[in-house]
């Protein structure tokens, strides 16, 4: 999810690609606990060097032979749309059960319609959910995880969260529900199709805006959590059938933040988040690569003001520190299976 908005001059062009309180109101122990190294020398130096708040863990293999880096990998932080992976699980799990189908249509119009993506934003018809999943998973549409949302039930997906165990996990009732919210609407108010457009347009909401990161209605999981997710998710503990996996698996490869961090020609599952909205920005990523084999389980998330830095300048340094995480995780395996 991406939103942003821009504090005094009130500018909420909202474009969602994207745990409790300001990252500032964290308890001082979740940010400050110690950071695991692994066998790759400053591995999350780079990272951790970044301006703001961050948390990282990154698990490589399985067995004896696994390893781990991590750095305050328990806190609570905004991770903007990396929640979506939660909706899809739920969504095929429905699937897998019977009582949801990836052929069924569903409808796109200014009921449902939200701000941010590149799919559904100006279209109005029917599709398949399946392109619905792809959408919200690809391009971080939106109103694709708002159709998904709906039609599965916020509910349902925080009973997965709940039965999987993921520690830490919130997510909104959908994403224009939540940048109602933001805007300054009373908690569960829909502002709608019109309400939306006036925030793109920077237009006063009924009340001062909400930080994204909040106590109410926010989107926020550990890196911990992220990684033990993606581990379970990927070898199949979530579902009961070989085909579900697969179709996990192969909307999970579509994400379009793999080409931004991901080393060329490295398979890859995940999910990136961000947002930038009065001040607050967050980058964040997700998932899983595979090296020769070996699965390498990541996540990394960046929480940060207009104090901490310029958000296209951190947002540069963001990607290039975690591509750089994952490209020496990536050396040291091949170098040692030479």
């Amino acid at each position: 999810m991406d939103a942003k908005g821009k504090g005094l001059d009130r500018r909420r062009v909202a474009k969602l690609a994207v745990a409790a309180g300001s990252a500032a109101m964290l308890p001082a122990a979740a940010l400050a606990q110690k950071r695991a190294s692994g066998p790759i020398p400053g591995l999350l130096d780079g990272f951790v060097a970044l301006p703001g708040t961050k948390a990282a863990q990154v698990d490589v293999g399985d067995g004896t032979k696994a390893w781990r880096a991590a750095h305050a990998a328990d806190a609570g932080l905004f991770c903007g749309s990396c929640f979506k992976t939660f909706v899809l699980a739920t969504y095929l799990r429905e699937v897998e059960a019977g009582r949801l189908s990836l052929d069924e249509q569903l409808t796109i119009d200014d009921k449902v319609r939200s701000t941010g993506g590149a799919v559904f934003e100006h279209l109005t018809g029917t599709t398949q959910a399946r392109i619905v999943l792809e959408a919200m998973i690809a391009h971080s549409d939106n109103t694709a995880t708002d159709v998904a949302m709906g039609r599965v039930g916020a509910d349902k997906v925080r009973a997965f969260i709940a039965e999987a165990g993921l520690a830490g996990a919130r997510i909104p009732d959908n994403t224009r529900r939540f940048f109602s919210y933001l805007a300054g609407y009373p908690q569960g108010t829909d502002m709608g199709i019109e309400g939306i457009r006036a925030m793109v347009a920077d237009k006063p909401g009924p009340g001062p805006m909400r930080q994204a990161l909040n106590d109410v209605d926010t989107m926020a999981c550990p890196a911990a959590t992220f990684v033990g997710y993606y581990k379970r998710a990927l070898a199949g503990a979530f579902f009961k059938k070989k085909e579900t996996l697969t179709e996990f698996k192969r909307i999970q490869a579509m994400a379009d933040a793999i080409a931004l961090l991901v080393p060329t020609d490295t398979p890859a599952y995940m999910k990136g988040g961000s947002i930038d909205w009065n001040g607050f920005h967050c980058l964040a990523a997700a998932g899983q690569m595979i090296v020769r084999g070996l699965p390498v389980t990541f996540a990394l998330t960046l929480n940060w003001r207009d104090s901490d830095g310029d958000a296209a300048a951190v947002g540069a340094a963001f990607k290039k520190a975690a591509a750089d995480v994952l490209e020496r995780v990536r050396a040291h395996i091949v170098k040692g299976a030479a």
